[in-house]
């Protein structure tokens, strides 16, 4: 059953009684219970007089360091672990006190890593194996200096005038154009 009853205002005392116990590092619900006032109350008398207030953490204080997180983030990065669930056991063999792959998930979470799943990439067909033969068997006899004369694009956007926020608008004369500034810009880089 719900009652609707009016909500009391609290004193001026009451306030100033809850802004020294805060300015004493107690919690809203340790004020809460000495003073006799909800905690939502002292929660909102601390927020509308001292909006700069930080309250205590609150929860059960982490079981990692920030040294075992930072060796967490590092095994992951340098790609010696491969998931939580490896990081865990390497982290447990170094800390006293084992944390769970849940823990290890958190941290990696807090530090924006995330699994993803590695894209599959079709395996090579008959027709792409003759192609890489012909290719090869075309070029068997090239020396280093004919290769030094081939640019090699791995297809990377590289902006040479326009900035990465405007966006890449296409020359009036169509691919004509196009072909001709990517040759003068070439040209430009080799002089």
């Amino acid at each position: 059953m719900l009652f609707n009853s009016p909500m009391h205002s609290i004193s001026s005392a009451q306030k100033e009684n809850i802004i020294a116990l805060a300015s004493n590092g107690q919690s809203t619900c340790k004020i809460a219970s000495s003073l006799g006032v909800s905690q939502p109350t002292v929660a909102r008398v601390l927020q509308n007089l001292l909006p700069n207030h930080q309250s205590p953490h609150s929860g059960h204080p982490s079981k990692l360091s920030a040294t075992s997180e930072c060796a967490i983030i590092t095994q992951i990065t340098t790609g010696k672990v491969a998931n939580a669930v490896q990081a865990t056991k390497h982290i447990n063999s170094i800390i006293p006190n084992p944390v769970s792959s849940q823990t290890v998930h958190q941290v990696l979470k807090q530090h924006s890593l995330k699994a993803v799943t590695k894209k599959k990439k079709p395996l090579l067909s008959a027709v792409h194996c003759k192609k890489r033969l012909a290719f090869t068997l075309k070029y068997q006899n090239w020396t280093v200096e004919d290769w030094k004369r081939i640019i090699w694009s791995d297809e990377t956007k590289i902006n040479r005038i326009m900035t990465p926020s405007t966006p890449p608008k296409r020359p009036p004369n169509g691919l004509k154009t196009m072909i001709s500034m990517f040759w003068t810009g070439l040209h430009s880089l080799q002089t």
